[in-house]
């Protein structure tokens, strides 16, 4: 399972979804233009000292993602693909998953390209949220739908206990573009 977040703007959200990759072991990938800079002093704050376990992989558009994602899998990514939108397609608590999916998330002021959610309509994913309420925040979004994801395709969580064990380059000085794969 992987990550993708499209056009993120905001630079806690993406700190945090890296916070949750080390946590999951899952890939993380930013697809460019970011609404900040890979040396953002939030972003690093957001992910703490876990950058150092975090792939994060950065795509300079979404071709260039959609193409790296592809060449990895066993199935066409437009089958893996499940792209979360706070408007219509089938509930998260509904919607099959498989290990192999990759999940899409866009950015916080316009959500996914509506070229890609028309074109993979039946893909969309959301959140069951009340009325009067416009979405929820990307980072609760992606920690939300990425444990659902995992737990709905049968994806074995984390074993842990509860006991923390620092990771060994947690003293290091890490920042996100210290540990990105490029295009």
């Amino acid at each position: 399972m992987d990550i993708v977040l499209v056009h993120p703007q905001i630079p806690h959200n993406s700190g945090c979804a890296g916070r949750l990759s080390a946590a999951l072991g899952l890939p993380l990938h930013l697809v460019e233009p970011l609404g900040f800079s890979r040396e953002d002093r939030y972003l690093k704050r957001a992910g703490l000292d876990y950058w150092p376990m975090v792939d994060l992989r950065v795509h300079a558009d979404l071709d260039a993602c959609w193409e790296a994602l592809e060449a990895q899998g066993s199935r066409p990514l437009a089958e893996r693909a499940r792209l979360f939108s706070a408007r219509g397609g089938t509930s998260l608590f509904e919607a099959p998953f498989e290990p192999d999916d990759v999940l899409f998330f866009g950015s916080e002021t316009k959500g996914l390209p509506a070229q890609l959610l028309e074109r993979l309509e039946s893909q969309r994913v959301y959140v069951p949220i009340r009325p009067g309420v416009r979405s929820l925040n990307l980072a609760n979004t992606v920690a939300l739908g990425v444990y659902t994801a995992m737990q709905r395709a049968g994806v074995a969580m984390p074993d842990n206990d509860g006991t923390y064990l620092p990771h060994p380059e947690r003293a290091r000085d890490v920042w996100p573009a210290d540990v990105l794969r490029s295009d």
